[in-house]
């Protein structure tokens, strides 16, 4: 199978078009490096922040539920929280049972808006491949439908459709930073843009599971730690994501978790952005100096998240 071809251009338009009527056009904010103490370069954050849910993952979470049958049963998802939100807010739209397991580093945030969207919580395990394995046993003792959080065509697809509205909005672009964790956003927003921008992935120090993955040249195992646990350490990168990751992701960058918790921090001071460390990942990757750009160049980052309880200010 050829993970490439199958994440095509063509496909996330037509996924796109299904999606459309249950997921929100999020808007994008251009701001002068200057604002951040940085070079004179433009910024222009995606603010997936405001998408239902809370994050990008309501695009896959539709897609699944859209284009895939629900048994009588529904569905059944494990996520580090995220995903279970996205998930549990699809099926209470499309009238589904659901039943989401999580670990127990997930955020009361993100586990709050889980019941209130009426999904069958479980907590299992303390990070999110326990959880993963929990609900593995319950997809075949139940019937229900599993939706992966980063793995399966119709998640990364659902996650590509975020690259072509980008697009969309800024064709101008010169590169994009995109947080990783196991991959789905960063899979179908490369295979969306197939070169045309520099992707760069950012991910924290304590759970680098993609650029584990590029130096060995598969998904392996990773520490799975840090601040951002709840949504960025899987024990492994996406197997169906990484391919299309090492044709078009450019580098993996690693940014500590005080540099999250300093973007968490400077975007609420310079733009009023209440970000999730995992949705501030992408900014530290730029405001840490890890990534530096060009004089000139016109910068995307993608604020993937923003289901928490509060910004150390």
């Amino acid at each position: 199978m050829n993970h490439i071809t199958d994440i095509s251009r063509e496909r996330i338009q037509a996924t796109e078009r299904v999606i459309r009527p249950y997921i929100r056009r999020t808007p994008i904010l251009e701001v002068d490096g200057s604002e951040f103490g940085l070079e004179p370069f433009k910024i222009v954050f995606k603010l997936e922040l405001f998408q239902h849910g809370g994050s990008f993952k309501a695009r896959g979470a539709f897609t699944n539920m859209l284009t895939r049958r629900v048994p009588a049963a529904g569905v059944v998802a494990a996520s580090g929280g995220n995903h279970g939100v996205a998930v549990a807010l699809a099926a209470m739209k499309l009238g589904q049972p659901a039943t989401i397991f999580v670990p127990s580093v997930a955020s009361p945030a993100k586990l709050d808006r889980i019941r209130g969207y009426g999904a069958e919580l479980i907590i299992a395990g303390d990070r999110y491949a326990e959880s993963l394995e929990a609900s593995e046993v319950w997809t075949k003792q139940s019937g229900a439908l599993p939706i992966h959080a980063y793995e399966g065509d119709e998640t990364l697809l659902g996650q590509g459709t975020l690259g072509l509205e980008l697009e969309e909005q800024d064709p101008k672009l010169d590169s994009l930073l995109v947080a990783v964790g196991g991959g789905g956003l960063i899979g179908g927003v490369a295979a969306w843009y197939q070169n045309r921008v520099k992707v760069i992935a950012v991910e924290p120090t304590k759970a680098p599971t993609l650029q584990l993955a590029l130096k060995a040249g598969k998904p392996v195992d990773s520490p799975a730690g840090g601040i951002a646990a709840d949504s960025l350490a899987p024990r492994q990168v996406g197997k169906q994501m990484f391919p299309i990751a090492q044709s078009y992701v450019q580098s993996s960058l690693l940014v500590t978790d005080e540099e999250i918790l300093e973007a968490q921090k400077r975007l609420w001071e310079a733009t009023r952005i209440i970000a999730e460390p995992g949705g501030a990942t992408a900014f530290a990757g730029l405001l840490s100096g890890r990534y530096k750009p060009e004089r000139g160049e016109r910068v995307g980052v993608i604020v993937c998240g923003g289901n928490t309880e509060k910004v150390t200010i």
